[in-house]
This record gives C-alpha cells, structure tokens and sequence, in this order.
C-alpha cells in the first residue's frame, strides 16, 4: 500500500488509524478490485478540525525544528571560536 510507505508504517497501524477515521466519517473509501481510493468527507466538521489542528502541529514542528537549528549552529559556531 503506498500510504504505508509514505508515513513508514505498517498496514495494521495504518489500517486501524483509517478504520477510526472512517467510523467517524472523515474518511470515505472505496474499493477498485485491489485497490483502495481513500478521500476526506469535507462535509463532516471533524474534518476541518482535525485539518486545523494537524496544521498548527506542522507549524510548531516547523518552527521547533528552525529553532533547534538555530541552536545547533550557535553551539558549531562556539566550539570553532574555542579551537582558535
């Protein structure tokens, strides 16, 4: 399943977490012979916020990681200035 390549899972973590998703009716999928078609239910007012809240968590991500770079070439920057 090329889901579970993407987020580097297994079929039964990803399968689970798409069986709650379509419980609650965020998701809706349908089946083509072997394949699986999955699509946001963009009716269900969970899914706009569950896509709200998965964006604030990029942005802190994004930003967490901005500023552990920061730090990172502070601490490169510093141990450079102590070698001379």
């Amino acid at each position: 399943m090329e889901l579970v390549r993407k987020v580097n899972s297994t079929y039964n973590q990803v399968n689970s977490n798409l069986q709650i998703l379509h419980n609650e009716r965020i998701i809706f999928d349908e089946h083509f012979g072997r394949m699986r078609v999955i699509r946001l239910n963009k009716e269900n007012p969970r899914t706009t916020l569950l896509l709200q809240a998965l964006k604030i968590l990029e942005t802190r991500k994004t930003c967490n990681s901005a500023k552990t770079d920061s730090l990172n070439s502070v601490k490169t920057d510093h141990k450079i200035s102590e070698k001379r």
